[in-house]
């Protein structure tokens, strides 16, 4: 199995419709197409949904390199409103911490416009946890 087939088991993504598209060391890019289940009462693309995505993407680029990371502390600023069409996450690790790593990820449109910015610190679990068995490496 590879490390994109492991975050197929993300199955709160996956109900959300998102979808990995790549995964390198300290990098990883997802998108979400949006549909009338993402949308708010005023018909923008729900502050939720974006965050899955984000969130997905951040997953990705932080336990790239073969230990198990999860979130500690994460944020996100919309910038933009979204009703339709195809949404893009491109997650960067700006600080691979041996603990505590730091990713930066952009959502942005079809058209390359910013919709969203999400920044995420991670725990890095220490080489011998055991729960490192579970993830498979690039």
């Amino acid at each position: 199995m590879s490390l994109k087939d492991f975050f197929l088991n993300d199955k709160f993504a996956a109900l959300a419709g998102c979808e990995l598209l790549d995964i390198r060391p300290g990098y990883a890019t997802a998108r979400m197409k949006v549909e009338q289940k993402h949308l708010n009462a005023a018909g923008g693309c729900q502050g939720g949904a974006l965050f899955t995505l984000a969130d997905f993407a951040f997953a990705a680029a932080v336990n790239s390199h073969g230990r198990v990371t999860v979130s500690v502390d994460s944020t996100i600023a919309i910038h933009k409103s979204v009703s339709t069409g195809w949404l893009y996450a491109t997650a960067t690790e700006t600080l691979d911490h041996r603990k505590l790593p730091f990713c930066i990820v952009e959502i942005k449109d079809e058209e390359g416009r910013l919709i969203a910015t999400f920044t995420g610190l991670a725990y890095r679990f220490p080489e011998d946890d055991p729960r490192n068995k579970v993830l498979p490496t690039l």
